[in-house]
């Protein structure tokens, strides 16, 4: 991909279209090429603002070319290529065309067209000296599976860069190139921005050069983008130009400090600025890079649970008369949080006494505390709150599925079931000990349709009442009536809960 990644919204009031529609995973992967610390590092000496002090906008009375012109410097253009072989282009053809049956009745190559042949792709992107010695942060997908990276300094001059390290979950790299004395940024302080503070976006849009622009602060702590399975998403959002090419440029406070690493832009499907940007707060992004450094790797506190957002109709269905906090959709066996003894079905309302608004709030704070941590958690669990202590592990390099925040889906009216049997499960791909009815058939104007039920999902409970066959699924849904019905779905291996309303 070439550019800042896009977040498309097909219409107005719909979902993001890569939304996080499942549970979200603690923890942190990073890749690292030497594995290893590099070059003896223990952190990378960076220049960090100080005492910052408010600002007069009224001092700017001949604009802001004060704040941006000492920034300038800093920032740099890098082009990145890697080889795509011919067999991971398979995938992007027609499907007749991969069709044996179609190419053996039109011949090998019907209408001339070639099979794919291997081929370069270029990514473009911006990137941010941290450090005169050549250290460069920018995002992981301007370079992700880059064979050749080169960086572009403000003074024309052009350097091969190496990748020190990656991070795909909160979309950082970390570069180094081969050069001495470079004009480095100073870092700010992302933790004391706040709504409404002026901010200025520097990059190579489109790659017409360097371009700044200027904004406002929109939003603090955005998640849900789902831009990386597992991600840690506590983004920065501001309405400053941002547009293709702006990915892992600096995003700065009226001081000249860089606060963020532009990273991504809500789009209606025509790629450019829509005046919805995120970028990495600077304090997450110095951490990262710091451990990437020292460790080859980011060492991030794991939990080992899937959660979603407590919506007010599901909030009703576990005895809460409001929404907000995380409901706990899945847990995984063996995991810190299994062994604390946390369930499905538990609401975390509070993490070490703060509070959880959003679910991406809980997951930075765990993912920032180290592995062997102590937390407490506050949940709520049969009609009334209680405080569980759980000891915080290492996140595992792989996710499994649940951990991936792999999601199932819903049902009631209109469909067809029939009990799960150990092959079935098997084939679904679900533990063989699970018990449940797996759906065989939805009709498309029912409920179960509205709600996203799909063949081959396994619905275990209804209203919180385990279901093991047919006849106890049956008498479940009749004790429902006409009322909505709560849900636990395993698609996968993987369950989350979902209400599905009554047919009208």
């Amino acid at each position: 991909m070439s550019g800042i990644v896009q977040v498309n919204r097909k219409v107005a009031l719909v979902a993001l279209a890569v939304a996080l529609v499942g549970g979200i995973a603690f923890g942190l992967g990073v890749k690292s090429w030497s594995g290893r610390s590099v070059l003896g590092a223990e952190k990378v000496p960076v220049t960090v603002a100080k005492d910052i002090a408010p600002v007069n906008l009224g001092n700017f009375s001949n604009g802001f070319s004060s704040v941006i012109k000492p920034a300038l410097p800093a920032v740099v253009n890098i082009k990145s290529s890697k080889l795509v072989k011919a067999s991971e282009q398979e995938g992007s053809m027609a499907p007749f065309m991969q069709d044996p049956m179609f190419r053996q009745f039109f011949g090998q190559n019907p209408h001339g067209m070639q099979p794919p042949q291997d081929q370069h792709e270029h990514s473009l992107g911006s990137g941010v000296i941290v450090n005169g010695e050549g250290y460069i942060l920018t995002n992981n997908h301007v370079v992700d599976g880059a064979t050749d990276v080169r960086v572009y300094l403000n003074d024309k001059r052009e350097f091969p860069a190496k990748i020190i390290g990656t991070d795909s979950r909160t979309d950082l790299a970390v570069l180094k190139i081969d050069a001495h004395g470079l004009p480095a940024i100073t870092l700010g302080d992302s933790s004391r921005m706040q709504v409404g503070d002026v901010v200025f976006a520097i990059g190579n849009p489109f790659d017409v050069g360097e371009t700044a622009t200027m904004g406002i602060v929109s939003a603090m702590g955005r998640g849900g983008l789902a831009m990386e399975r597992g991600g840690i998403e506590d983004f920065i959002q501001t309405d400053a130009a941002i547009n293709p090419g702006n990915s892992g440029g600096a995003l700065l406070d009226v001081h000249g400090n860089l606060v963020g690493i532009n990273t991504a832009i809500l789009t209606n499907g025509g790629g450019g600025n829509q005046g919805v940007g995120f970028a990495i707060p600077v304090d997450l992004a110095h951490s990262v890079m710091d451990q990437i450094v020292t460790h080859g790797h980011v060492v991030r506190g794991y939990l080992g649970i899937v959660i979603g957002e407590l919506s007010p109709e599901l909030a009703g269905q576990f005895g809460l008369k409001q929404g907000g906090g995380a409901l706990i959709e899945d847990v995984t066996a063996g995991g810190p949080a299994d062994k604390a003894g946390l369930k499905r079905g538990d609401v975390i309302q509070e993490i070490d006494g703060k509070t959880i608004d959003a679910v991406n709030t809980l997951q930075v704070h765990v993912a920032s505390r180290a592995p062997g941590s102590q937390v407490t958690l506050r949940i709520f669990r049969d009609g009334k709150p209680t405080d569980v202590k759980a000891t915080l592990g290492e996140m595992p390099e792989k996710l499994d599925k649940a951990d991936a925040g792999e999601k199932g889906s819903a049902v009631l009216e209109g469909l067809e079931v029939q009990t799960l049997t150990p092959e079935l499960a098997g084939e679904l791909n679900v533990p063989p000990s699970t018990k449940g009815v797996v759906v065989t058939a939805v009709d498309g104007s029912s409920a179960a349709a509205a709600a996203g039920l799909d063949r081959g999902d396994v619905i275990q409970e209804v209203n919180h009442k385990s279901v093991s066959n047919v006849p106890e699924y049956r008498e479940a849904m009749q004790s429902v009536g006409k009322q909505a019905a709560l849900l636990l779905v395993n698609r996968g291996g993987t369950t989350h809960y979902v209400i599905v309303e009554a047919q009208q």
